[in-house]
C-alpha cells in the first residue's frame, strides 16, 4: 500500500524533532505535525527558559558574596519586565533554530493538532475545537511523541491556581508566592522566585521534598533552602484557596494548621501524558495507566505506531526522549538495532543549592545488595565560601557494591553538581569501580576532587 508518509511525528517537541530528522537522514519522507511552538516543553515551558531564570535569581547572591573578597556592596533591583522579555526572545531565536533545522532535513511541518482517523490516517485541525480538517494524511509509520503537562488537585478554588507554564509569562513579578509540590517543579521555582526577591513558602504532604532521590540530597536541599528562606510546611496540605482583597488566602491543615497569604499559588504536584483528543482508541493503541504502553524498542499494541517520551511515563526527562527517539529511527530506518537504556541515567534538580545524581540511591542499594553496600561520603564548607562567610555545605557521595567495588551511585549537592556528576556519570555508566576513582588524580583545589579522594 502507498502511503504519503514513510513516518509521521505527532509532536513537535525534542524528542519528535530529534527523531524526524535522524529518519529524514535516512532518507525517509517525514512529516511532523505541532499545534504550538516547536521545542515542546523543554524549550518553551520547562528546561531553557526556566534555567535562564535560575541564573537570574542567582545574581543577588553573588553580589553580596562578593564583599567578602573585597568588593564594595552592589546595590542593584530587578527588571522583572526585561527579564521576562530577554527570556522570550531567546525562546522565540530557539524556536527559529528548530524551524531551520526541519527546514534543512526537508522535513514537512504541518500547524495543527493530529488526531487518528485510523491506524495508519491522521487529520490535523488548526485547533483542538475545530470540527473541520484541514489536512489527511497517511504514514507507513506514526511516531506519537505528545509529551505531558501540569496536573492540578481538586481543592476548593483551585481555579484561582496557576501551573508551571504559566510561571514565564507573569507580568508582574509576584511579592508572595505559595507553591503546593515537593518534587523538582515545585522546589525550582520555590528557589528561583526567592533568589529573585519574593517571599515564597512551600507547601509539601511529606517530611521531606524531591521523593525518590538519595535521602542524603533530600536533606541537604531542604536544610539549604529553609537556610535561605524559603518557608517550607511539611506534612502539610492546602484544603481551600479564597481570593480577597489581599491576595490568596490558602488554607493549611496537617502539621502545620495555619492561613498563608499569596499574590499567586502554584500547584506544581505531576504531570500527565498529553493523550486527550488525539483518537488513540480508532488507532488500537492501548495504554497502561494513563500513559501509552510500550516496548523496549518504542513499539506500542500496534506494532508501526511507536510512542516516545513523557507520553509514554517511562523517565520524563528531554534527553531519555531524545534518545528514545534516535533509538527508533536507527532501528527502524537506519538497520542499527539498538534500544535506549534506562540504567544510569543521570539528573539535576536546579535547586540552590543545586543537586545532581546518577545511578542507585543508597536505600535502592542496599535493597538489591543488601550488606554488600558500602558508602563514602564527604560533606564540607567549599574553599569558595571560606570567605563570603556563608555556613554552605557540599555533599559528594558514592554508593559502592564492597563484593565487586563496583560504584552503583554518585550523588552531589553543591554549586555546578550538574557539570560535575554529568563528568561522573560517564564512568558510572562504564562501570568504575571505587578504585577507578581512588587511582584518577584529583584537580586541585576543586569540589569535584572529593570524589576521587573518598575514604
Amino acid at each position: 500500500m502507498s502511503y504519503d508518509f514513510n513516518l509521521f511525528v505527532i509532536g513537535g517537541g525534542s524528542g519528535g524533532i530529534a527523531t524526524a530528522r535522524r529518519a529524514a537522514q535516512y532518507g525517509a519522507k517525514v512529516g511532523v505535525a505541532e499545534f504550538s511552538r516547536l521545542g515542546g516543553t523543554c524549550v518553551n515551558r520547562g528546561c531553557i527558559p526556566k534555567k535562564l531564570m535560575v541564573y537570574s535569581s542567582h545574581f543577588p547572591e553573588v553580589f553580596e558574596e562578593a564583599q567578602g573578597y573585597g568588593w564594595s556592596p552592589v546595590q542593584s533591583t530587578l527588571d522583572w519586565h526585561k527579564m521576562i522579555e530577554a527570556v522570550q526572545k531567546e525562546l522565540e531565536r530557539l524556536n527559529g533554530v528548530y524551524l531551520r533545522m526541519l527546514d534543512n532535513s526537508e522535513v514537512q511541518l504541518f500547524r495543527g493538532y493530529a488526531k487518528f482517523v485510523d491506524p495508519h490516517t491522521l487529520e490535523i485541525f488548526e485547533s483542538p475545537n475545530s470540527s473541520t480538517a484541514s489536512h489527511k494524511v497517511s504514514a507507513d509509520k506514526i511516531l506519537i511523541a505528545v509529551g505531558g503537562h501540569p496536573v492540578t488537585p481538586n481543592i476548593p478554588g483551585i481555579e484561582h491556581a496557576i501551573i508551571s507554564d504559566d510561571m514565564f509569562l507573569l507580568k508582574e513579578q509576584p511579592k508572595r508566592v505559595v507553591i503546593l509540590g515537593g518534587g523538582y517543579i515545585g522546589v525550582e521555582f520555590a528557589c528561583i522566585m526567592h533568589g529573585l526577591g519574593s517571599e515564597v513558602t512551600q507547601i509539601i504532604r511529606k517530611e521531606k521534598i524531591l521523593r525518590g532521590f538519595d535521602d542524603d540530597i533530600r536533606t541537604q536541599i531542604q536544610e539549604g533552602m529553609q537556610q535561605h528562606g524559603v518557608r517550607i510546611l511539611e506534612g502539610s496540605v492546602p484544603t481551600a484557596i479564597e481570593k480577597t482583597g489581599d491576595g490568596l488566602k490558602v488554607t493549611v491543615c496537617g502539621k502545620h494548621e495555619e492561613t498563608v497569604i499569596g499574590d499567586i499559588f502554584l500547584a506544581a504536584t505531576g504531570r500527565k501524558p498529553n493523550l486527550q483528543n488525539l483518537g488513540l482508541d480508532k488507532a488500537g493503541v492501548d495504554l497502561c495507566q494513563d500513559a501509552i504502553a510500550v516496548d523496549e524498542y518504542s513499539r506500542t499494541s500496534q506494532p508501526h505506531i511507536y510512542a516516545v517520551g513523557d507520553c509514554t511515563d517511562r523517565i520524563n526527562l528531554t534527553p531519555v526522549a531524545i534518545n528514545e527517539g534516535r533509538a527508533f529511527a536507527d532501528t527502524e530506518f537506519g538497520g542499527k538495532s539498538r534500544v535506549m537504556s534506562y540504567e544510569n541515567v543521570p539528573s539535576a534538580v536546579f535547586s540552590t543549592p543545586e543537586a545532581a545524581t546518577v545511578g542507585l540511591t543508597e536505600a535502592q542499594a542496599r535493597e538489591k545488595h543488601g550488606d554488600a553496600v558500602k558508602v563514602y561520603r564527604a560533606r564540607f564548607r567549599p574553599l569558595y565560601h571560606t570567605l563570603t562567610g556563608r555556613e554552605e555545605r557540599v555533599i559528594v557521595k558514592l554508593v559502592v557494591d564492597e563484593t565487586t567495588d563496583k560504584v552503583l551511585g554518585a550523588h552531589m549537592v553543591g554549586a555546578s553538581a550538574a557539570e560535575i556528576i554529568q563528568g561522573v556519570a560517564i564512568a558510572v555508566k562504564m562501570g568504575a569501580k571505587k578504585a577507578d576513582f581512588d587511582a584518577t588524580v584529583g584537580i586541585h583545589p576543586s569540589t569535584s576532587e572529593e570524589f576521587v579522594t573518598l575514604r
